[in-house]
């Protein structure tokens, strides 16, 4: 006789601590262009600690994009598997991932992808409202986010009225607002001019720092690597050198107020609910 299968949820995710939070196993992606067969990424192996901040570069068709989408369970991978805290991507069902990613996984994208009709608040809050979470949207903790992201006074402007820096910031803002445990970040200053760069950068090394969020940063950009803590480097779909940011250690100028690290009034960053 055939046991149910109990439902998926985040209750029954019991990741060991020790073990990496974000987990690539030969990872190969092939699209079908006509009758050609096109290796985006070819048999990747990665693991990323929990509060670690990797960036992966590489240049244009190198297949970094490619592999943040299979990181963030936006794709399937042709063969291979990725564990995200604990759980294979490939043991679970479309639903089954769409709910894994809205508790797990916050995502800054290149084009910021904010709703033009709303407000920079309501971009926030629509991200907490499409989360599940049946808890109410925690300001003291979104004050604290926007004094971090310095987009208080902002919130009520329509992205059209925002800069660049400040519209990728909300984005930011509304990777956060969930406490996910993983920030994956896909060019997020390849829309920005050198200021506003650095400033995004800054925000996402805080956030990293002191949310103690595991973060995963794709750019073309090798100086904006060189925050992170570890460097991968790609090229025609492969992994093919590894190294330290050399700026991985430098304190960055305080920018708003700090937040409080687990332990603090506020729960931890990767605090999800029991199920959904």
């Amino acid at each position: 006789m055939n046991r149910p299968t109990a439902a998926f949820t985040m209750g029954n995710v019991q990741p060991e601590p020790s073990s990496p939070i974000i987990l690539a196993e030969n990872l190969t992606k092939v699209y079908a262009a006509g009758r050609l067969q096109v290796t985006a990424v070819r048999e990747v192996s990665l693991a990323v600690e929990r509060g670690e901040f990797v960036a992966i570069v590489g240049p244009s068709g190198s297949g970094k994009s490619t592999l943040f989408y299979l990181l963030g369970g936006l794709t399937q991978a042709t063969k291979g598997r990725v564990v995200i805290d604990g759980v294979d991507f490939a043991s679970l069902s479309d639903g089954e991932r769409t709910r894994l990613r809205k508790h797990r996984i916050g995502f800054v994208f290149q084009k910021f992808n904010l709703l033009p009709t709303l407000s920079a608040m309501g971009n926030i809050e629509i991200a907490w409202a499409v989360s599940g979470r049946k808890e109410p949207l925690d300001l003291k903790y979104l004050d604290h986010l926007c004094d971090l992201l310095s987009i208080q006074g902002r919130l009520e402007h329509r992205p059209s009225e925002l800069s660049g820096g400040e519209q990728q910031r909300v984005a930011i803002a509304r990777a956060l607002i969930t406490r996910p445990a993983i920030v994956l970040a896909d060019e997020p200053t390849g829309n920005l001019d050198t200021k506003s760069s650095d400033a995004v950068l800054q925000m996402l090394l805080r956030s990293n720092r002191e949310l103690g969020q595991t973060t995963l940063m794709i750019t073309h950009n090798p100086e904006a690597a060189q925050i992170a803590s570890r460097i991968l480097h790609m090229r025609d779909g492969e992994i093919v050198h590894e190294e330290t940011g050399s700026r991985a250690g430098v304190a960055f100028p305080a920018s708003g107020a700090a937040l409080p690290g687990p332990g603090a009034a506020l729960p931890a960053a990767n605090t999800v609910p029991a199920a959904v």
